[in-house]
C-alpha cells in the first residue's frame, strides 16, 4: 500500500510526501513508483503509531463495577478496539498481580496472560503484557521468574501499594481495595498486617526478579518512586523507568542519570492531575518527563500529543515523540516509533483540523489496516 501526499512526521519534522509499505515494514519515504494499494492522506498528519507502555483500562472491561465480571477475551477484544480507533498500535496491558485476591489476584492474572498470548494473532495492536508486579506478592515469585525466563512479559513494573501511613494518598483507598479484593475491610485489614511482617523479604525478592528481567532482556519500571535514593536504588538493579516519581526531586534525578520518567496522559489533557500530584505538561517543560502513557484512558494519548502542541509546550513532531519514538524506546522496541524504511509499518493518519479533537482517520499495525474511519480514501 502506497500513503499519497500525507504530512508525514519523517527526519525531525513535517514534509509532505509517500510513505510505501510492503509485507508489514515501511519500504520507503519520499520514493516514487510502488504497486498495490493507495490511501489518499492529503490533509493529514501521518504519524507513528502509538506505544503505550502502560494502559490498565482494560480493568475496567474486565470488572465495569466491583464483583461484576465478564469474560476476559470479550474484554480483550473490546479494548483492542479502542485502542487502535484511538491510535495505539503497540499496547503493553498493565496487568497487576498482587497479594490481593479478585481482580488483581493470581488467577485472574494467570487467566489474562493466557488471554492475551491466544488471543495476540487476532487483534489490531501488537498486544503485550506489563506485569504491574506488586513487591510484597512473595509468594509469586518464582513463577514471575519463569514467565520471564519465557519471554512471556514484555516488561516488568515492581508497585508497591501495600496501605501505610506513609504511602502515597491513592493507596489509602482500603474500601475500595476491599471491594475489588472481594473481601470486607475487616478481612482485607487482616490480610495486610500480615503480609507487613514479611516486609524483609521483600528487597531480596526484588533483586531476584531484576537479574531475572536482566537476563531476559525484559526492560523494567519502578512505580511511584518517592525519593531520589529509591530510584537510585532501583537504578543499580537495570531498571531504567520511573513511572509517575512522585516529586520532583526524584524526576529530576532520574532525567539526569539518563532514565525514562513516565507520566500519564490524561494527566496532560485534563491539566493537572486528578489527585493533586505534579502537572505532566510542566514537568515536561522543564525536560523531567520522557514518556505519556494512557493510564486508565486510552483517547489520551492522542489528545495529549496534540494539546501540548496547542499549548506551544512543544511542537507537535517533538511531542509526538512522547507517544511514539520515547516509549518504544523505553520498552527496547527499536523496530517501531519512527517512519523511516526497514521500520514496522505501524502508522496512524489524523484529522488535526480541531487540534483539541484530533480524529484517527485510520492505523496501521504491521501493514494492515486496523481501522478505518473514511473508506472513500482507500483506493
Amino acid at each position: 500500500m502506497r500513503i499519497q501526499g500525507g504530512q508525514v512526521l519523517a527526519g525531525g519534522g513535517f514534509v509532505e510526501t509517500d510513505v510505501q509499505m510492503d509485507d508489514g515494514m515501511i519500504a520507503s519515504v519520499g520514493a516514487d513508483g510502488g504497486n498495490g494499494r493507495s490511501f489518499d492522506a492529503r490533509g493529514l498528519y501521518v504519524l507513528p503509531g502509538i506505544v503505550d507502555i502502560h494502559g490498565d483500562a482494560f480493568e475496567r472491561q474486565l470488572m465495569p463495577r466491583p464483583g461484576v465480571g465478564f469474560p476476559i477475551d470479550i474484554a480483550l477484544q473490546d479494548s483492542d478496539r479502542q485502542a487502535v480507533a484511538n491510535g495505539i498500535t503497540t499496547m503493553f496491558h498493565g496487568l497487576t498481580w498482587s497479594w490481593e485476591p479478585g481482580l488483581r489476584g493470581a488467577e485472574n492474572a494467570r487467566a489474562v496472560l493466557g488471554a492475551i498470548e491466544t488471543l495476540r494473532p487476532t487483534l489490531g495492536a501488537d498486544t503485550q503484557c506489563h506485569l504491574r508486579y506488586e513487591t510484597f506478592n512473595l509468594d509469586a515469585e518464582s513463577e514471575v521468574t519463569d514467565w520471564l525466563g519465557a519471554r512471556r512479559v514484555g516488561m516488568l513494573g515492581f508497585n508497591d501499594h501495600m496501605p501505610s501511613a506513609d504511602a502515597p494518598p491513592r493507596t489509602r483507598k482500603i474500601a475500595e481495595m476491599a471491594a475489588r479484593a472481594g473481601l470486607t475491610v475487616e478481612n482485607f485489614n487482616a490480610l495486610v498486617e500480615r503480609l507487613r511482617g514479611r516486609a524483609g523479604d521483600v528487597p531480596g525478592s526484588i533483586e531476584r526478579l531484576a537479574k531475572a528481567a536482566n537476563a531476559g532482556a525484559v526492560a523494567m519500571l519502578s512505580h511511584d518512586d518517592m525519593s531520589p535514593a529509591q530510584r537510585q536504588w532501583f537504578r543499580a538493579l537495570n531498571c531504567r523507568v520511573a513511572e509517575f516519581p512522585v516529586n520532583v526531586e526524584t524526576a529530576e534525578d532520574a532525567t539526569r542519570a539518563g532514565d525514562h520518567v513516565v507520566m500519564g496522559a490524561p494527566n496532560v489533557v485534563r491539566g493537572g492531575s486528578h489527585i493533586g500530584w505534579v502537572a505532566a505538561a510542566d514537568m515536561i517543560a522543564r525536560g523531567l518527563c520522557t514518556v505519556l502513557a494512557s493510564d486508565y484512558y486510552y483517547p489520551a494519548l492522542l489528545l495529549a500529543a496534540f494539546r501540548l502542541a496547542q499549548d506551544k509546550v512543544l511542537p507537535l513532531h517533538q511531542a509526538w515523540a512522547y507517544v511514539s519514538e520515547h516509549p518504544a524506546r523505553a520498552a527496547g522496541l527499536g523496530d517501531r516509533g519512527v517512519i523511516a524504511a526497514g521500520k514496522r509499518a505501524d502508522l496512524i493518519l489524523v484529522d488535526g483540523t480541531d487540534a483539541l479533537r484530533p480524529k484517527t482517520v485510520a492505523t496501521m499495525a504491521n501493514g494492515r489496516v486496523v481501522h478505518l474511519a473514511d473508506s472513500s480514501r482507500l483506493h
